[in-house]
């Protein structure tokens, strides 16, 4: 390569990379498959014949030299083909158990390992690290296949195309969509050092974006002035978003506050950062002149300034991307070992999502192309009085927060939550609120840890009867303000689900949602209620309207950020041979292609890059389109929930249908397919009644 290898991880893919050069050949002929058919009809009969065509090629494409010859093959088959449906049943019952014990219990370690890089538990050590990125589940596969398991459900159970089950799916039994996830499992086979390799680039990632925090008392203004109190410190982007939200509402200095941040964001995005800048309570940053310097105003319990620190203006130098790289490469190592999905943006919409890539696409600029957009612009910078901004993405003045300002919103959540402890004690009252009957909402609570988050918060569910999901926000240390609240409450939703579609399921191999996106939904189900939750009141007609246009802008931004990301994975496949110095400029080509398409016609402002501002393009591998298809889900779940009265019941009646495809998941929860159809609806219908109401 030409560059120099910044970070491990980016060494040890590129190490691998001989992997990707050639696919596996499966050493069994056809002929050898045809006469093996032959043998096992003449053992089980003719109506045998279907099963094990389809058993043989399915085991056949994913043997290797290394499992054995052709008889080796040959012995296999014949002891683990099954002719008896009750020895099927009895296959598919052990292991739907063992599965969900291993997943279970390997999901437990992965916790434990990474406990203190996720977690607010105190100084990092290079240990901490090393546990971070290793990943105990990582040979699993390979065993399975080792001892034969694996090709034994191969022989019996029908893998299928994402293709099949959209055409076949609705009239599976439950039963036969628990088969079809169950030889999901085994339709790759990814060596374990290749596992381990996207594990340690996706816990890389993971450290830098959890350590990209910026102390913004140091973050000057324009006239070089300073702006936030003594303490803040921001992550970047989650928190640096936010603080812009939170900035509407700041007097005379908040729109400086706001411009700041967003200078500071582009710093982020072009790299031209100061490395010293960042996390740092020793220095000064002016991010419209990119000057720092030593600080005069040391902040209260600030460390003393290391000996060896210098206040240099030298950038971060592409360390962003050089991460973001590393995570293609160690993803584009499995390619060759997924010939259904060749690539990791054909795994991500093909098997994780379930939705072609084409169709995300297309409901993505339905939204951006949509009348609406514009027509709410202008709404926004009617009701700001003045042109538009950049940052104005992220207005959120039509969330109607009453009379409550962020201060006393977050003095209210402080006094509440003092501790991770307080609010996971309030979540049986938090459920009962949201409609779950008493016994309903104390078991599901029961199955929910809160912990104090060293990033941003996060969800992580359990995989096993028997665990609990964990619920991770920040907790200042003089309690959790209104942010981390909004965050306890979206991932909140998150636990609810999971808990649900895991203990209260039939099949546990059909645990889960269909994609991210329905679990995102869910979240933001729960989160447009808190401060409902907080018994400040509940809608009505003119606050329901500006709830539709606050999703719908809030939608319109995600999905520019989106289509940023998943053009970005193009240009990495396009152009595998990319220094981070190349990655950078396409990354910032491309989100501005994006914003001047979309989003320069409504703000009268071109060339902007901030839509590549999202730290979940370098750590989470292609995750931001979850989010916009999230919305227009959530819209859908929020409108069928309003008709029903209850959030409750009706949370708990969907999650409990499991990970099926994601319309006919819809279909059964509120009698429609995916799509943005209800949203824009109701978008026109909103802006016409706050017109009307004027």
């Amino acid at each position: 390569m030409r560059f120099a290898l910044a970070a491990p991880v980016l060494a040890a893919a590129l190490a691998l990379g001989g992997a990707v050069s050639a696919a596996p050949v499966p050493p069994i002929s056809a002929e050898a498959l045809t006469a093996l058919e032959g043998e096992l009809v003449v053992l089980h009969g003719e109506e045998a014949r279907p099963r094990a065509k389809r058993g043989l090629a399915q085991a056949a494409s994913l043997w290797r030299a290394s499992d054995g010859d052709a008889a080796a093959f040959a012995e296999m088959a014949r002891t683990h083909f099954l002719a008896v449906p009750a020895e099927r049943d009895a296959l598919f019952t052990r292991m739907q158990r063992v599965l969900e014990s291993v997943d279970g219990h390997l999901l437990e370690v992965v916790r434990d390992l990474r406990e203190h890089s996720d977690l607010d538990r105190g100084e990092i050590l290079a240990f901490d690290e090393a546990m971070a990125g290793w990943d105990p589940s990582a040979h699993v596969l390979d065993d399975l296949f080792a001892n034969r398991l694996a090709f034994a459900v191969l022989l019996n159970f029908p893998l299928t195309t994402l293709a099949e089950r959209l055409e076949k799916g609705p009239a599976w039994s439950r039963r036969e969509w628990a088969e079809s996830r169950l030889a999901e499992r085994f339709g790759k086979r990814v060596p374990a050092e290749v596992s381990q390799a996207v594990a340690t680039a996706s816990a890389d990632a993971s450290r830098y974006v959890a350590g990209y925090n910026l102390r913004v008392h140091h973050l000057l203004d324009e006239k070089g002035r300073r702006l936030f109190p003594a303490g803040k410190r921001l992550l970047s982007h989650w928190n640096l978003r936010d603080e812009i939200k939170a900035c509407y509402g700041d007097g005379k200095d908040g729109l400086s506050k706001q411009r700041a941040i967003q200078k500071a964001m582009e710093r982020i995005v072009t790299q031209t950062i100061p490395r010293a800048a960042i996390d740092s309570p020793w220095v000064d940053w002016n991010p419209f002149t990119n000057e720092v310097a030593v600080t005069k105003s040391l902040e209260p319990g600030a460390p003393p300034l290391p000996r060896d620190f210098s206040a240099s203006p030298a950038a971060e130098s592409d360390t962003r991307y050089e991460r973001l790289l590393a995570g293609f490469l160690a993803a584009r190592l499995v390619d060759p070992y997924a010939p259904a999905a060749p690539s990791h943006i054909a795994r991500r919409f093909e098997e994780d999502r379930q939705i072609p890539e084409a169709r995300v696409k297309a409901m993505l600029e339905a939204v951006l192309t949509s009348p609406s957009f514009a027509e709410t612009g202008a709404l926004v910078r009617e009701r700001l009085g003045r042109p538009l901004e950049p940052f104005d993405v992220w207005y959120p003045g039509f969330r109607d927060r009453g009379p409550y300002t962020e201060a006393q919103l977050d003095a209210m959540t402080r006094k509440r939550y003092p501790t991770a402890e307080a609010f996971e004690k309030d979540i049986p009252r938090i459920l009962r609120d949201l409609g779950f009957p008493e016994g309903r909402a104390r078991a599901i609570a029961a199955n929910v840890v809160v912990d104090p988050a060293r990033g941003s918060g996060h969800a992580w569910g359990a995989a096993r009867r028997g665990d609990k999901a964990h619920l991770r926000t920040r907790v200042g240390a003089d309690g959790m303000d209104y942010k981390g609240y909004n965050i306890a409450v979206h991932e909140l939703g998150h636990n609810v689900e999971q808990t649900i579609s895991l203990n209260d399921i039939d099949h546990t191999l059909l645990s889960g949602v269909p994609n991210t996106a329905f679990t995102e939904a869910m979240a933001f189900v729960f989160q447009e209620r808190d401060l409902e939750l907080l018994g400040l009141g509940k809608p009505d007609a003119r606050s329901r309207a500006l709830a539709t246009l606050n999703t719908f802008w809030g939608t319109a931004e995600i999905a520019g950020v989106a289509l940023v990301d998943m053009a970005v994975w193009r240009f990495m496949y396009e152009h595998p041979e990319a220094t981070p110095a190349e990655l950078k400029a396409a990354v910032l080509a491309t989100a501005k292609g994006v914003w001047n398409r979309f989003y320069a016609p409504v703000f009268g402002v071109a060339d902007s890059p901030i839509l590549g501002v999202y730290s979940h393009m370098i750590d989470s591998f292609l995750y931001l389109p979850d989010y916009p298809v999230g919305h227009l889900i959530a819209f859908q779940i929020e409108r069928h929930v309003e008709k029903a009265g209850e959030v409750g019941p009706e949370i708990e009646r969907m999650a409990r249908q499991g990970r099926l495809t994601p319309d006919l998941w819809m279909q059964g929860a509120v009698g429609a397919g995916v799509g943005p159809e209800a949203l824009l609806a109701a978008t026109r219908e909103a802006l016409a009644e706050v017109k009307a109401a004027r």
